[in-house]
């Protein structure tokens, strides 16, 4: 294993959230709204995903502030019993463009997936083309859509998933699910995870039942541009938050040392059961650990949880490829 820097407090992080819908679907903000909360609360970046319809909000853009293209896809099963939708189950993909002055017509088409739920080689075959058209694709919140294991682990070519969605949490308590990641993981795929709001502002801001400003990541990007935002992402420069902060996580002669705002629980998962812990005193907190690593982990992700049962975490890190 070769020493690695994977997040490092010494560069600035820009905190974006990566899936919301306006007035454009469903959503009770208009884009220069969504620009305007959104940069209160200390975000600089934000994926406008409505759904179905392909837009780049460009006017939104100045030094401080970057509108990612975007829309989120559904596929949809057929009716489980006579109530429809509330036990429907359904495939949500967000496509975040890479270059939205590459393929614009085509884009502008907002092309969508063949209705053929569970069909993982009809599925793929559209993230395929989607890929090739300058899309990334991220697979949302598998608990929400009443899906299990068998729905998506044929999926491929996915640059990421949702492990937390706040919108859903609020919804029914079912928009956290780092098991989903790691089976995704355990079937051999090598995808990132993000933390997502999938705000709609149907509560006021200040309000408990506002789903803005509660899953976000924190991406470490050369600047605030789009082409830089972009290779952050492809790369996994970035972690998941609830809340609480990674400031630091590093590789140095086969340990790893981390440094977080306080929290209550330090863990760093594998593709086994076991795991490396640290864990505060009742009572306290802690903001640093370090964990000698056996060489049998496979793969790793850093995990905390704080007082407040809020987590953060980070994508997977492969042994193989360090």
């Amino acid at each position: 294993m070769k020493d690695h820097v994977f997040l490092s407090e010494k560069k600035p992080y820009y905190k974006a959230n990566l899936h919301c819908h306006t007035t454009v679907s469903d959503g009770i903000f208009s884009p220069e709204e969504m620009k305007a909360a959104y940069r209160e609360a200390g975000y600089s970046i934000v994926a406008f995903t409505d759904h179905n319809r392909y837009v780049w909000q460009k006017q939104l853009q100045d030094e401080n502030f970057l509108p990612l293209a975007a829309y989120e896809v559904d596929i949809n099963d057929f009716p489980k019993s006579p109530d429809g939708w509330p036990t429907l189950s359904t495939y949500h993909i967000n496509l975040y463009d890479t270059d939205p002055t590459r393929n614009s017509q085509e884009k502008a088409k907002s092309k969508l997936p063949p209705r053929r739920y569970g069909d993982f080689a009809a599925i793929n075959g559209y993230l395929q083309e989607m890929a090739e058209l300058g899309f990334l694709s991220c697979y949302n919140h598998p608990y929400w859509s009443l899906q299990n294991y068998e729905d998506y682990k044929g999926l491929r070519g996915l640059f990421a998933m949702e492990i937390y969605n706040h919108g859903c949490e609020l919804d029914g308590l079912y928009g956290f699910h780092p098991q989903a990641y790691d089976e995704m993981l355990r079937t051999g795929q090598r995808l990132f995870c993000l933390a997502t709001d999938d705000n709609h502002n149907r509560f006021p801001l200040e309000s408990a039942g506002s789903d803005s400003f509660g899953g976000f990541i924190q991406l470490q990007a050369e600047r605030l541009d789009y082409s830089s935002t972009i290779d952050a992402l492809k790369k996994g420069n970035f972690y998941w938050s609830m809340g609480p902060e990674i400031r630091d996580f590093s590789l140095k002669d086969g340990k790893l040392f981390v440094k977080t705002s306080p929290v209550e629980k330090i863990y760093v998962i594998s593709q086994g059961r076991d795991c490396h812990q640290k864990l505060a005193e009742r009572g306290r907190t802690i903001t640093e650990a370090e964990f000698s690593l056996t060489g049998k982990e496979g793969w790793f992700r850093l995990q905390c949880r704080d007082s407040r049962g809020l987590s953060c975490g980070t994508n997977a890190y492969f042994l193989d490829s360090l």
